[in-house]
């Protein structure tokens, strides 16, 4: 009884084991997919997500920002877009200026506005609003949704990505034409010609 007990529990267990390694595998296999249909090279993805966690560190590291502001900072190819609110606007230049200096950042689109902190209902609103257009890029034919990285804030939709001038706009009529976009604002890099 106590060796079939055992052999039991130790199916069990390997069963428990095998379903976490299926699911990092299979969490591995797409976001490998991801990276592999990415224009950015993989030494410029390192540094975009570096870049927000030292942005984030730094704007926290600031007392009167960090108790004061709601801001995301987003990298892409090394250019920052920063959206939220700052109670002032000599706030917002102050989080423009440390984003701004951050080693390997080449421009950075400050879209944060003067108002108080957005409301939790707010927020995740917009995240709502970024699924559904992501969600509506990968239902189209014939498009590449990994293209292109979707933020959302205060219902406006922001488009960054390295992309050909068809697929930009192709990705802004998507964006424009899903319900609960205010406003869509493309920040894309244009290529001419795609590797």
């Amino acid at each position: 009884m106590n060796s079939t007990f055992s052999l039991l529990a130790a199916v069990a267990l390997s069963a428990a084991l095998l379903q976490g390694c299926a699911a990092v595998v299979v969490g591995g296999a797409a976001t490998g997919i991801a990276v592999a249909h990415d224009r950015r090279t993989a030494d410029t993805i390192v540094d975009d997500e570096t870049i927000e966690v030292k942005a984030m560190g730094a704007l926290n590291a600031d007392k009167e920002i960090r108790d004061q502001t709601h801001l995301n900072v987003t990298s892409y190819n090394n250019v920052v877009l920063m959206t939220g609110e700052t109670p002032t606007q000599q706030l917002g230049q102050r989080a423009y200026k440390i984003v701004s200096g951050l080693d390997k950042v080449k421009k950075v689109h400050n879209e944060t506005v003067v108002a108080a902190p957005s409301s939790f209902g707010s927020r995740s609103n917009d995240a709502l609003l970024t699924s559904k257009v992501k969600a509506r890029m990968i239902a189209t034919k014939g498009f590449d949704s990994t293209l292109v990285k979707v933020v959302s804030e205060r219902g406006t939709v922001y488009l960054l990505g390295l992309v050909t001038q068809a697929e930009g706009k192709l990705a802004g009529e998507i964006a424009r034409q899903t319900e609960g976009v205010q406003k869509v604002v493309k920040l894309f890099e244009y290529q001419d010609t795609v590797k």
